[in-house]
């Protein structure tokens, strides 16, 4: 609720202060006066954008602040934590200014905010309707709202939101899994190919440096064959080449030497250096051997293309998987057990397939659930709204509320809801907003308001809407404007009338022109036009050639009592006479529910 307004240097608005009451407030004053800078002012607080041009002249900036209860809006209260202007005692200080140049400031409970969380708290607490602001309920969402507020379906749609909720996150964690599922299907796919690959070389642990070193010794065999044979014709004189000469070999001079030394006479005294000798004999017979058997054969290109072809398949292995056999081993038996693992994942994607389709067989069943009470409350609402536009001078206009059922599931249901206006018989019927004058959507909003108000007193069912704050008439503070447009006579009065019935449950200003309508309400607010003369500014011109300047303001002022009964009797006639204070007064007491 709006405890307080407060204007300074907004257009003609110098400075004023508006501290309206629960219920209903009218602000009445003459075409032209500045009831409109009122509007604007709530504007601004509402993150409306700001426009420079608004400023009075000769002032460096506007600002304009409210002052709101949110005893009844702890929504909003958490909503302002969040953004860093906790609220104190339930109060919410808003504030604006609008300098000459530069950007605009806004301030939450004294601290700096961006215009959006003036824009959230406006949409909370603050609900115009008139020809010069966009109507609430020409929005598809907004409509949906107001009808599901009407039909007190909270819990059902509750219900099906979580289920929808449920739906949408296991579609999440499907794309997921299927984006995964093309990762793991590659992943899968390298491994069988990376397996397949070390199969079919079939590498043996060592073989690769077993196979360089018989590579390397064919790639040497010329150079081994001649440091064999030389060492074989020097140790057993027997050259491996029989062109060539044959020579006394280290184990002939061995074997020499050790028979000389046994057949001295003094052979006792060589029995350690014959026994050496001999040693040495057999040692060297055993060498001969063995370098026997290192003699190259003869060995074809097409033996040294396989190994070569070998070692390179080899090679290929463990630059991939290596570094060495061991390693390409070892990688390939734990890759057959990840692949194991992979080939599973396609099991886990059918099961979040079956759990997805019980949910939406669940969310149907939710939706049709819902759509039926929307149905319901639709009819009922059409046909208490239509007599209601009776009775506020639009006899012959027609509201139809459709309630359409769509094939896919939304966040809100399965329903697309239509609001269509036929303004006069013979009319076409069309979308609210595009069919009426503002005048008449303005009635046309505070019917529908009256009638909500009225569900909303008589609820009886026992699935109430529980924990919303659409339970109560949406932000609270209702400002109608231009609503008795096109509107007189027995018709004004039951405007009056229905605007005093709603604010029994909401805080209404409106603003209006007409006596039958200001006289309904509980607190009345005037906006005059005053001219002041100002004294000239140059002293150096001549008394003849000075001329006073005029300084238009707006004053605006709380009228109470008699004050209060002049400004009904001059919206009456016009003038002050005592026939028209009369009347007046017999206005404001037949204005009573």
């Amino acid at each position: 609720m709006l405890e307080e307004l407060e204007i300074r240097n907004l257009g003609p608005i110098r400075q004023a202060s508006l501290r309206p009451d629960f219920g209903m407030t009218a602000i009445t004053g003459e075409t032209g006066a500045g009831k409109s800078m009122l509007l604007s002012a709530v504007q601004l607080l509402s993150g409306q954008e700001s426009q420079s041009s608004r400023v009075s002249p000769g002032a460096d900036q506007a600002w304009v602040q409210g002052i709101f209860d949110l005893a009844d809006n702890p929504h909003l209260q958490k909503a302002m934590d969040e953004a860093g202007a906790p609220c104190q005692d339930d109060e919410l200080f808003l504030s604006r200014t609008i300098p000459v140049k530069g950007r605009s400031r806004s301030v939450a409970n004294g601290k700096s905010v961006p215009r959006s969380v003036l824009s959230e708290a406006g949409r909370s607490l603050i609900t115009i309707h008139g020809q010069a602001q966009q109507l609430k309920l020409s929005s598809a969402a907004s409509q949906r709202e107001f009808l599901d507020r009407c039909a007190h379906d909270g819990r059902q749609l509750e219900a099906y939101q979580q289920a929808y909720q449920s739906i949408r996150q296991i579609d999440d964690r499907l794309e997921n899994l299927v984006q995964e599922q093309s990762r793991v299907q590659a992943q899968a796919d390298y491994l069988r190919e990376a397996i397949a690959r070390i199969e079919k070389v079939d590498p043996q642990r060592g073989e690769d440096q077993e196979l360089k070193e018989q590579r390397s010794r064919i790639e040497n065999a010329a150079e081994i064959a001649e440091a064999v044979s030389g060492a074989l014709q020097a140790l057993d004189g027997s050259p491996v080449d029989m062109d060539a000469e044959s020579g006394r070999s280290a184990d002939d001079l061995i074997e020499q030497a050790s028979a000389r030394l046994q057949s001295s006479a003094a052979r006792e005294l060589f029995s350690d250096a014959i026994e050496r000798l001999e040693s040495a004999h057999e040692e060297i017979e055993d060498i001969i051997f063995s370098l026997s058997d290192q003699i190259p054969q003869d060995v074809s290109p097409h033996e040294l293309d396989d190994i070569n072809s070998r070692i390179h398949d080899l090679d290929d292995l463990t630059r991939r998987w290596g570094p060495g056999l061991e390693d390409v081993l070892a990688w390939k038996e734990k890759a057959q057990f990840d692949l194991e693992d992979l080939d599973a994942s396609p099991e886990h994607l059918d099961q979040l397939r079956e759990q997805r389709a019980d949910l939406v067989s669940q969310a149907e069943l939710l939706a049709a659930d819902l759509s039926a009470e929307r149905i319901r409350t639709a009819k009922a609402l059409t046909e208490r709204v239509n007599q209601e536009l009776d009775s506020l001078a639009m006899a012959g206009s027609f509201l139809q509320i459709e309630v359409t059922s769509q094939k896919e599931l939304g966040p809100w249901g399965a329903d697309r809801i239509s609001f269509l206006f036929t303004p006069f018989p013979g009319a076409s019927a069309l979308p609210v907003g595009k069919s009426a004058s503002g005048g008449e959507l303005s009635r046309l909003m505070l019917a529908l308001e009256l009638v909500a108000f009225d569900l909303q007193q008589n609820r009886q069912s026992p699935r109430d809407y529980q924990g919303n704050q659409s339970d109560k008439i949406p932000g609270m503070t209702l400002i109608f404007d231009e609503v008795d447009a096109g509107v007189g006579g027995k018709s004004a009065v039951e405007l009056g009338r229905r605007l005093s019935r709603l604010a029994r449950n909401a805080q209404v200003i409106v603003v209006t022109h007409l006596a039958q309508v200001a006289s309904w309400a509980d607190s009345q607010y005037v906006v005059r036009k005053e001219t002041k003369e100002l004294s000239p500014h140059s002293e150096s011109q001549s008394s003849a050639d000075k001329q006073p300047e005029e300084l238009v303001y707006t004053e605006v002022s709380r009228v109470t009592g008699e004050d209060r009964v002049e400004e009904i009797a001059r919206m009456l006639s016009g003038t002050d006479t005592q026939a028209s204070l009369d009347h007046a007064r017999e206005l404001l007491e037949s204005s009573r529910l």
